[in-house]
């Protein structure tokens, strides 16, 4: 290899970093352990989000998810719209729509599906809820 090559193929390298180093990251979950947080998105999408304490000593991101479930249920109680809800737990996201929890690293990113919506509106683990075709259990997947 030439010493042009090799100088040339350094210069992209290092602009291909430094381009990199200048992307937004996003916002990053809050990593404190056992911390259970509601994310509240701007309205204009260009200030940033409200992060607020829900519970503290949650020992999983389950019991997180259970929490904000109830904050959920309380605020359409109260006759609150959103049916969707963001959280977040140790460094991941928490994300709670009619279909049931998903987590996610990102706001934007892949969502890991984690608890199901019943038939009755409670979540549940997904191959936990079993239904019976042809007089037969089957475990349901989402």
């Amino acid at each position: 290899m030439s010493r042009k090559t090799v100088v040339s193929t350094a210069a992209i390298g290092l602009l291909g970093l430094s381009l990199a180093a200048c992307a937004p990251k996003g916002l990053e979950a809050p990593t404190e352990p056992g911390v259970c947080y509601h994310v509240v998105l701007s309205e204009d999408g260009k200030s940033a989000p409200l992060v607020n304490v829900v519970a503290r000593d949650q020992p999983q991101i389950e019991f997180c998810a259970a929490r904000l479930e109830e904050m959920r249920l309380r605020f359409l109680s109260m006759g609150g719209n959103n049916r969707d809800m963001i959280g977040a737990y140790q460094g991941q996201f928490i994300f709670i729509d009619r279909a049931g929890v998903k987590f996610g690293r990102t706001l934007e990113g892949q969502r890991f599906f984690a608890l199901a919506r019943t038939g009755d509106g409670r979540l549940a683990i997904p191959g936990a809820i079993q239904r019976e075709i042809d007089g037969r259990p089957v475990a349901v997947a989402p």
